[in-house]
């Protein structure tokens, strides 16, 4: 098949480009063992790409900010079959204030939303701790206040299938197939987080608490194929960021993981998920790309 690999951040978002490369990498390697061939976007207008190349394949994903996710999203679903988040639930989890809510009315801890005082300010929609700042400010437009909360900062990386034959919101009759826990490697320098990579897979004394909250989560949202889930655990397990596309864990979760990353992505977007994936090894990864075995 045909493989529509769609990257937004290589060209247009250098602060992310990074990131984006290394991902797209990891992708497009595993499609390619598995067969497929990757078709990516070269021109310098990528809804224009996007338009023209979507109809040429058979399956597809964008990568793309969660601002644009949703916007992208919904072109590839008019022209091939998707093997991301659908479009709608992409749109819901890039706000990531009514996100925060409809979490919080579910039972699922998240920090609390915070006008005054120190507090943790980040932009309504953003990724990558693009904007993310511990402050005394007022948050400005377009940007919110949560509490600042310490405690171990991870992330769940997962697969969500979808219901056949629907357009649908929700996973299939599986619950989301947790690929790794990851530790995240945060630097905080004159207030600014600045995320660079992390380690995967950790264990943890909390795990099973942990990977169910982001299976949830992830159910709550109606998110479908991968998704990245960032938690700090603390008193509770408190969800901070739920991201409905590819995350930098990849770039280490691909390095120990025996399955192959396009072969699961299809069989998802199918309603199809094995009982787990087999991990082998341990690694360090930046958002560069680089991987460091021990």
């Amino acid at each position: 098949m045909k493989a529509l690999l769609a990257e937004y951040s290589i060209i247009h978002e250098p602060a992310l480009a990074p990131e984006g490369k290394a991902m797209l990498d990891v992708l497009t390697g595993s499609f390619e063992r598995c067969g497929h061939e990757a078709v990516v976007p070269e021109g310098n207008n990528f809804e224009t790409e996007l338009t023209r190349l979507a109809p040429q394949c058979d399956i597809g994903l964008v990568i793309a900010p969660d601002h644009l996710l949703a916007r992208f999203t919904r072109i590839l679903e008019q022209h091939t079959h998707n093997l991301g988040c659908g479009s709608m639930n992409a749109a819901l989890c890039a706000h990531k204030l009514k996100t925060g809510r409809i979490l919080a009315a579910h039972g699922i801890s998240v920090p609390g939303e915070v006008l005054t005082g120190q507090k943790v300010v980040k932009p309504v929609m953003g990724c990558g701790a693009v904007g993310v700042r511990l402050t005394t400010d007022l948050p400005g437009e377009d940007e919110f206040g949560q509490q600042f909360i310490e405690g171990d900062h991870l992330s769940v990386s997962l697969i969500a299938g979808r219901v056949v034959g629907e357009a649908c919101l929700y996973f299939s009759g599986k619950p989301p197939l947790p690929l790794a826990l990851n530790r995240q490697d945060i630097r905080m320098e004159g207030g600014r987080f600045e995320y660079l990579g992390g380690e995967t897979p950790i264990d943890h004394p909390r795990f099973e608490e942990i990977v169910e909250v982001a299976r949830t989560t992830v159910g709550v949202l109606g998110c479908q194929g991968y998704a990245g889930v960032d938690v700090v655990v603390a008193d509770r397990v408190y969800v901070v960021d739920v991201n409905p596309r590819m995350t930098t864990s990849l770039i280490g979760i691909a390095a120990v993981m025996k399955e192959e990353i396009a072969d699961l992505l299809i069989a998802a977007s199918h309603g199809h998920l094995p009982e787990r994936v087999h991990l082998s090894g341990h690694v360090r990864f930046t958002k560069y790309g680089n991987i460091l075995r021990s």
